[in-house]
């Protein structure tokens, strides 16, 4: 199995900066299209068993108010709910969050949807294995491959060996890990010298 290019390609990420609860947040988005309706991806991004297969081992609660957590990314609560087309989660199980996902949704004429997946942080840095990263930079490490699995999903193609909460040691997710990883290179950069 790989992830080829072009498939890589498929997501594009933008930086900016707004208010959440917290304060001030940089807020990395990954868009992508996916070939299917809007209902299929909201589901699979909505049943903490169809997360557990592309994104994480949720468990909880993901309606208005619930609360779940997903593995090493931590625990979280959902604060809105509009099927199917919002979904934000404050992270960290404080309040207020430092950190909130938003996903939002769009139909298109075509009978696929479009995901933006917002991560917005008030953090600066982020610790993994005793190294210190930019915290929004880290996040093309969990998304990257996470928004390809998730097309693997939703088109029935996600091989059953692969554990969603490991992408980053399989050698075929690690192309989408750099290539996201440095695109937010560029716009945490240009971010710096705005």
């Amino acid at each position: 199995m790989t992830t080829d290019t072009p498939t890589i390609d498929n997501t594009r990420h933008e930086l900016y900066r707004r208010e959440i609860a917290a304060g001030e947040a940089r807020c990395a988005v990954f868009r992508r299209t996916y070939d299917a309706p809007i209902e299929d991806v909201w589901d699979a991004c909505t049943d903490p068993a169809r997360l557990r297969r592309w994104y994480a081992p949720v468990e909880g609660d993901l309606t208005l108010g619930g609360s779940f957590t997903q593995g090493a990314f931590g625990p979280g609560k959902v604060t809105r709910c509009e099927a199917p087309r919002l979904l934000t989660v404050a992270l960290g199980g404080v309040e207020p969050a430092s950190d909130e996902i938003e996903l939002r949704l769009t139909a298109n004429p075509d009978g696929g949807t479009t995901l933006e997946f917002e991560h917005a942080t008030t953090r600066d840095t982020h610790e993994i294995n005793g190294q210190i990263f930019d915290a929004v930079y880290c996040m093309g490490g969990g998304y990257g491959p996470r928004l390809i699995t998730l097309d693997q999903h939703l088109r029935g193609e996600l091989p059953a060996t692969v554990n969603a909460g490991e992408l980053h040691l399989l050698a075929e997710y690690r192309p989408a890990i750099d290539a996201s990883m440095a695109a937010l290179a560029e716009l945490i950069e240009a971010d710096r010298n705005r």
